[in-house]
């Protein structure tokens, strides 16, 4: 098939994608929310979740405006990129926040839903949830592919240079990574502010239940899984998706003369990355129906099963795809290219991939020895049970690194830099179910919430905290896959830097490159304590607001007087969109200062980023998830030298506080590292020409 008509097929696969959201975001709504007071709860979340989105979305309005105006200006007048520049600027960061407003939209009607499917039984409610968390998926992958593939086919036809066009479109991923880190950093300090109020006022100071429906912070807690783990994580794996494409695609860009010269399809490896991506989306679609539990059964399996099952299909086809798409063989810049070795490639980022994703669920499954041993320090209190967690974090980065490492090598080693950038695209080829996955998870949490809230028998609960720590596991692994794609997205962006940039080689020997890299690998430290130091702050203004409200609020303890939600509610949202303001700019502001004082410590910069960034967001998820899981291992009751534990015990109260610490760890700073290496990334390969 002729490599132009299969490019103009691509935009319907993203269409395909937003048509089957749209269907089961409708049959999520035709499902039962239950009881009045179920819905009420649910609709209070839902109001607390829009009413933070509007306030965010207003901020970064004025940014995106900001920002377009000087990116127009900064590109016009020059002959390899365009002010129109500033359109795909606009359009991905309008694509990223709709992604993540459609996902929290069905989010927040899934819930209460999937609460009341828990009354009926297991299978229903994981149906319901993922379902759920379906839409957010597919969305993502809908808006990103629909968006790039039309600019860039528009772009195309109006400009007769590929560097060009790869120029323009870069302003996509570069609008997409902004509303990222902001939604990101903005929604972590929101759900995490009232997570760690809720738990420590709660469980600690007051000894009441998780979600007791006399906490005042409770409704913020729920509120918070929706805006920072479903919108949040949403464009966080937007900006990986359409990062790890557009670095593709200006790698594939330097083979358009030896094609040109082959009299084959110049753009052919420029759209490989799309048509993979598109073909991704329908292995999604089909890999969401393998996931199902029966009665009695394990969630994780079922799960595991589509994601997992979407991951083999893939790598069939992507043999296909490829083979069809690009020369047996060719040859540029003394490197011999093949096929069959860019289909190795792809077959590494996706085995690399989920070998991460399985080391993740290792140390953070409720399970494994990592997490029941971090219960069992627990024992003797919060002190030992914090570095238990800090332990295991650290011990978590060994074997990814390796995967990584060997991956990132094996690519190489197949297809050059283009090689490692298509194996970051395999890696995220199934975007759609993984984040389906993920976003099962704050549903599912969110879900007992409301059965707690609602007074529901204890056996719904039950199945609620099933599929709830389940679904820290799954969020675990999704982290585990945008750490890990993040990494080799992050080195495939930084490799189009270099083309781009006319950057030879990075030699550490030289002063200047070294500044970059120890600049570089500071960043994420400094970043990570603004994201921590907000959370600390919002959380400390949270449990004084509790606490006041048990004082002042005649019958608030004994149930009779019902609790001042709003209070709790705007606390987290004057805090996250207060505090999520500085560090946001930092990724966006250093890259610039650095790359006009010098392209080649812009270089250093990247390197520095990359690595510390890459180990920090391994160390911080996966210990947050492990002191999580150790705190749920706990509340389903587990024995230790004859003696059982459970919630209220002393052990309990420790493993809460573990928890706690691990909270910002793993959803505010531990993810957004993510973003903000990419995002740098993508500043530095945006400034490229202007430098």
């Amino acid at each position: 098939m002729d490599n132009q008509l299969i490019l103009y097929a691509v935009p319907l696969s993203g269409v395909i994608a937003l048509l089957y959201a749209l269907f089961k975001a409708g049959w999520v709504s035709k499902q039962d929310s239950g009881t009045e007071e179920m819905a009420t709860i649910a609709g209070h979340i839902a109001d607390g979740a829009v009413a933070f989105l509007k306030r965010e979305y207003k901020v970064l309005t004025i940014f995106v405006i900001s920002v377009a105006i000087l990116l127009g200006f900064a590109n016009s007048g020059r002959v390899d990129s365009s002010p129109i520049i500033s359109v795909s600027f606009i359009v991905g960061a309008i694509c990223s926040a709709l992604a993540g407003f459609f996902g929290m939209k069905v989010a927040t009607k899934a819930n209460v839903r999937t609460t009341h499917a828990a009354r009926e039984g297991l299978s229903k409610a994981l149906n319901v949830a993922f379902s759920g968390g379906l839409v957010m998926g597919l969305s993502v992958v809908g808006l990103g592919i629909v968006g790039l593939s039309t600019l860039f086919i528009v772009y195309n036809n109006q400009f007769s240079e590929i560097n060009q066009v790869i120029n323009l479109i870069s302003g996509f991923s570069l609008g997409a990574s902004s509303i990222a880190l902001f939604a990101r950093v903005g929604g972590g300090i929101y759900t995490k502010a009232a997570d760690v109020g809720a738990d420590l006022a709660g469980k600690v100071y007051e000894g009441i239940p998780e979600d007791d429906p006399r906490n005042p912070a409770t409704i913020a807690d729920n509120v918070g899984d929706n805006v920072g783990d479903v919108a949040g994580m949403g464009a966080d794996l937007f900006e990986s998706y359409v990062g790890s494409i557009i670095g593709t695609m200006v790698l594939g860009a330097a083979f358009v003369p030896v094609f040109d010269a082959m009299g084959i399809s110049t753009i052919a490896a420029v759209i490989l990355p799309l048509v993979i991506a598109a073909a991704g989306i329908i292995v999604s679609i089909v890999g969401s129906f393998f996931v199902k539990v029966k009665e009695g059964g394990n969630p994780q399996t079922g799960l595991n099963t589509g994601e997992f099952g979407a991951s083999l299909i893939m790598a069939v086809l992507s043999y296909f795809i490829i083979t069809n798409i690009l020369p047996s063989s060719w040859v540029a810049g003394g490197f011999t290219y093949t096929s069959l070795n860019v289909f190795f490639a792809v077959l590494t980022g996706l085995a690399a991939g989920v070998l991460i994703g399985l080391i993740t669920e290792y140390y953070c499954s409720t399970h494994n020895k990592p997490v029941v041993g971090i219960a069992y320090q627990s024992v003797t209190g919060a002190a030992t049970n914090i570095i238990a967690g800090l332990g295991t974090g650290m011990m978590s980065t060994g074997l990814p690194i390796i995967v990584l490492s060997v991956a990132i090598i094996a690519s190489h080693y197949f297809a050059g830099l283009y090689g490692i950038a298509i194996a970051a695209l395999g890696m995220l080829s199934v975007t759609g179910i993984q984040l389906a996955v993920d976003a099962y998870g704050p549903i599912s949490d969110n879900a007992g919430g409301i059965a707690e809230m609602s007074g529901l028998p204890p056996e719904v609960r039950e199945r609620t905290d099933k599929l709830d720590a389940v679904g820290n596991t799954t969020a675990a692994i999704g982290k585990g896959f945008a750490i890990g794609s993040a990494a080799l997205t992050a080195l495939a962006l930084f490799a189009a830097f270099r083309q781009q940039a006319g950057v030879e080689s990075i030699d550490i020997s030289q002063p200047v490159i070294m500044a970059g890299l120890l600049l570089g690998a500071m960043l994420p430290f400094v970043f990570s304590a603004l994201a921590m130091g907000a959370v600390g702050r919002a959380a400390r203004d949270m449990i004084t607001e509790v606490g006041r409200q048990f004082n002042e609020i005649a019958g608030l303890r004994e149930g009779t007087t019902p609790a001042e939600f709003a209070h709790c509610v705007d606390i987290s949202t004057k805090a996250a969109i207060r505090e999520m303001i500085l560090p946001g700019t930092l990724g966006v502001l250093v890259p610039v200062v650095v790359g006009f004082v010098s392209k080649d410590m812009l270089g250093g910069l990247l390197a520095g980023v990359t690595s510390s960034g890459v180990l920090l967001a391994i160390f911080q998820s996966n210990a947050g998830g492990a002191w999580d899981n150790a705190k749920k291992r706990i509340e389903g009751g587990i024995e230790f030298d004859g003696t059982t534990y459970g919630k209220g015990t002393e052990a309990h109260k420790a493993a809460v506080v573990g928890d706690t610490v691990g909270d910002p760890f793993k959803d505010t700073s531990g993810p957004s590292l993510n973003i903000l290496m990419k995002l740098i990334a993508v500043v530095a390969l945006v400034i490229a020409p202007l430098i």
